[in-house]
């Protein structure tokens, strides 16, 4: 692969007209979103893709031109749910990690529902420690009381860019 189709793969933040964050795309979609004159660039990447007339700067973030009104949707449960609603954290140590289970803080087997109030992340040595019992009789304590996420929670950015582009963070609202 060279060089110049791996930059037109980086990934690319999309904003709503309002300037909340909406998807990911790939460089090479956003330029030809810029260049239709649907989105401006907002901040400019590192270098320029090369084409035979002219050199394009690297979007990082753009801004789309128009409002875009994301579907509402029900947030089912599932484990992924439960792991992005907690920041992919063990809800009893505090470590962030991709390798998560997940708890009844009541155990099911003593009348505990499987529901988001009930459900939390936690990583494999707590959720072994914790075993069958309630979080107080394992003498653990919840770092955050688990909720429902409401109807729509927003934009959803995978676990992999949290960290990865500095320049995203100002338009990404706290996980927490």
């Amino acid at each position: 692969m060279t060089n110049q189709s791996m930059k037109e793969r980086l990934p690319v933040l999309v904003l709503n007209s309002s300037f909340q964050p909406l998807s990911i795309c790939q460089v090479r979609r956003a330029i030809v979103l810029i260049h239709e004159g649907k989105a401006e660039m907002i901040e400019n990447g590192m270098g320029f893709i090369h084409a035979i007339s002219t050199d394009f700067p690297l979007p990082t973030v753009i801004r789309l031109d128009y409002m875009v009104h994301p579907p509402r949707h029900n947030n089912k449960l599932t484990r992924v749910g439960v792991f992005r609603r907690d920041n992919y954290t063990c809800q009893y140590c505090g470590k962030q990690s991709m390798v998560l289970t997940i708890d009844h803080i009541i155990p099911r087997h003593r009348g505990g529902e499987h529901t988001w109030e009930n459900v939390t992340s936690a990583c494999p040595k707590c959720n072994h420690r914790k075993a069958g019992r309630t979080p107080e009789e394992a003498n653990m304590k919840l770092n955050r009381k688990p909720c429902q996420p409401s109807v729509y929670a927003g934009f959803y950015l995978p676990h992999r860019f949290t960290t990865g582009i500095p320049a995203w963070q100002k338009y990404i609202p706290s996980h927490n």
